[in-house]
């Protein structure tokens, strides 16, 4: 078996700060603290405690975002939701090893409570999850030759080889890693679907294989195989796949359509809620396996934006659908490959129930791999203010990251506590940054970026302050058709329209909202000097990522284009650029793509003919 480049550290050793603890206590507030309340679907008469209601994925899909959300903010309320639901599914264990629903025998559910027992696991301490597991991977060798993976559970297979390699890490069996290849052998090949077979435009009928959920889960098979067989061959697998993936699909929010099929390119596509964490925990994975920078850069690309649109500012509702070019969030039949009218809308259960079990893991799971560990120190895989504290070599480290990261430019690490040996620090240098700078005890340190990375070696006390600064600048990013779309470091920039937002009478769970426009939308970008457009912070609010109170804007230009219009709900096909208008050059207020929920992502190129206007105080 080959080694992971990273270690990832146990549940609670990364615990969020600042922002994002902000975002996480919002969540508990919301739509993850109250779902049992709200949702009989997870209930008391749920199948996984024994009853008679649903017997599937639901239940698992909660306490994948439950149990990290619960510990990682160390909160009591939520354990005790948590641990009756861990309690049944491991008394839920019959002879045969087999365990969940009697009246379910899918292999798929269990391949999320398997994710689920294994993060309480590290969390809590609790040694009756590895025999536990032991016995039901014993059931899957015994059954699964003349049962194998069908369905969901064929194109998710990749998930259940992750939990026994994190049995196989704690208790080493042969056997395991011949259960490991078995369910390769039966697993979807990504590999294949992601490439040559990969639907070069939307997709019009259902198959597992253009299932945006799916292929997000599917993309990480090239990693779990290297950690079973070390083939380096893998590695240009994982690229090939993303590569063709986002050449036919990437949308400029950093993740692809799939509403809920493969979608295409168009910014009017959407993209599924369940999709966007699942490529976020598929990207954590990739860093895992193989350590490249790059992973952390496209996760922190698709956390920051498309993770944060998902819901609604307060975590209280959440699309099923969202768009980059999202002008009207409203109950209609829109151009997409499969949905239902009301996709779109911020609500409790849209269009159906699978983005309002499965959302709870995105923001958890970001905190939880913010950092890993590698042979004698460890490595930054995405930035966030959080405190880490854990064992290098034998001996205790911990330290705070003092950031708000992504919206300000530099990230400060204090340490606590140090041990008298040496420990590493690799910090990650995004892509995307020119010239990063390290200063130690406010001394400037010469440091290379090598790989993506400046590694930092010595012995460290408590006390010490390592300073990163990773200077942003605005980036104009090509897309089809000569339009452009816009990022500040790791953050997408939108038009950010001002909104309406109107309850639905009568709306399940906290409440349902369409979102209208407040003025008109249809700008195009002027793309003058955009190096040296304003670029206005304050600190992050109570709620990060709410519109009124944006922790970055940014001041460009743009025009009117009174011929691009809504086509069934949506902001119709991009005019072909550059476009020509007489309307009058107008400031254009940029904001990140995760504040606003009416937005225009990407941008046809005007060409002006009228006088520039500018100067307005944007936050006035």
């Amino acid at each position: 078996m080959s080694r992971a480049a990273l270690t990832p550290l146990p549940l609670g050793a990364v615990r969020p700060q600042g922002w994002l603890e902000r975002q996480l206590r919002l969540q508990a507030a919301g739509q993850t603290g109250r779902l049992e309340e709200l949702w009989p679907d997870v209930g008391p008469d749920n199948g996984w405690l024994g009853g008679t209601g649903d017997d599937w994925e639901r239940a698992p899909y909660y306490l994948d975002g439950l149990v990290p959300l619960a510990w990682l903010l160390d909160d009591a309320a939520l354990k005790a939701r948590a641990v009756p639901w861990i309690e049944a599914m491991l008394a839920s264990r019959r002879e045969d090893g087999s365990f969940g629903p009697a009246t379910n025998d899918d292999w798929w559910p269990r391949m999320v409570a398997v994710k689920v027992l294994t993060q309480y696991a590290e969390a809590a301490g609790d040694e009756r999850v590895p025999a536990f597991l032991r016995g039901y991977f014993a059931f899957q060798a015994k059954e699964l030759p003349g049962r194998p993976l069908a369905g969901w559970a064929r194109a998710r297979g990749a998930d259940n080889v992750l939990g026994v390699l994190w049995l196989h890490d704690r208790a080493p069996e042969p056997w395991l890693l011949d259960l490991a290849r078995l369910l390769l052998d039966q697993t979807t090949p990504w590999e294949h679907h992601l490439t040559e077979a990969l639907p070069r435009a939307a997709v019009t009928e259902f198959a597992h294989e253009v299932h945006g959920p799916n292929v997000a889960m599917g993309l990480k098979l090239p990693a779990v195989r290297a950690l079973v067989d070390g083939d380096p061959g893998h590695r240009e697998s994982a690229r090939a796949m993303r590569e063709q993936l986002d050449r036919y699909h990437g949308l400029v929010s950093g993740v692809f359509s799939g509403d809920e099929w493969l979608g295409g390119r168009e910014p009017w596509h959407g993209t599924e809620t369940c999709q966007v964490v699942e490529h976020a925990f598929t990207l954590a994975q990739l860093a895992r396996t193989w350590g490249d920078a790059a992973f952390g850069d496209e996760l922190e690309l698709v956390a920051f934006n498309a993770l944060a649109a998902a819901n609604d500012p307060e975590m209280r509702a959440h699309q099923y659908h969202q768009q980059p070019n999202q002008v009207l969030v409203s109950f209609a039949q829109r151009g997409w490959t499969f949905s239902g009218d009301d996709a779109n809308v911020f609500g409790f259960e849209p269009h159906y129930g699978c983005c309002t079990a499965n959302l709870h893991q995105g923001w958890p799971k970001l905190a939880a791999s913010l950092w890993m560990g590698h042979d004698g120190g460890l490595t930054a895989v995405a930035y966030a203010p959080c405190s880490v504290a854990t064992e290098v070599d034998g001996a205790a480290f911990a330290f705070d990251v003092d950031t708000d990261y992504p919206f300000e430019e530099t990230v400060r690490l204090r340490v606590r506590e140090a041990g008298p040996g040496p420990v590493e620090l690799r910090l990650r240098v995004p892509a995307w940054c020119e010239a990063p700078s390290v200063m130690i005890d406010d001394v400037p340190t010469d440091v290379e970026p090598v790989d993506g990375y400046v590694t930092l070696r010595g012995t460290w006390s408590a006390g010490d302050v390592v300073e990163l600064t990773l200077p942003m600048r605005v980036r104009l990013v090509e897309r089809d058709g000569g339009a452009l779309g816009v990022r500040l470091g790791p953050l997408v920039l939108v038009h950010g329209i001002p909104e309406i937002w109107r309850p639905v009478q009568g709306g399940a769970g906290l409440g349902e909202w369409e979102i209208t426009p407040r003025r008109s939308w249809n700008f195009g970008l002027w793309p003058d000097a955009a190096d040296s457009w304003r670029v206005l912070r304050r600190p992050s609010g109570e709620v990060p990522f709410a519109r009124s109170a944006a922790p970055v804007t940014v001041v460009g230009h743009g025009a009117r284009l009174s011929a691009w219009r809504l086509v069934d709900g949506s902001a119709g096909p991009l005019p072909e650029s550059p476009a020509h208008t007489r309307a009058p050059i107008e400031d254009l207020e940029l904001v990140p793509y995760g504040s606003s929920r009416c937005r225009i992502a990407e941008f046809p190129v005007i060409a002006p003919q009228g006088a520039v206007t500018t100067g307005h105080d944007v936050y006035a």
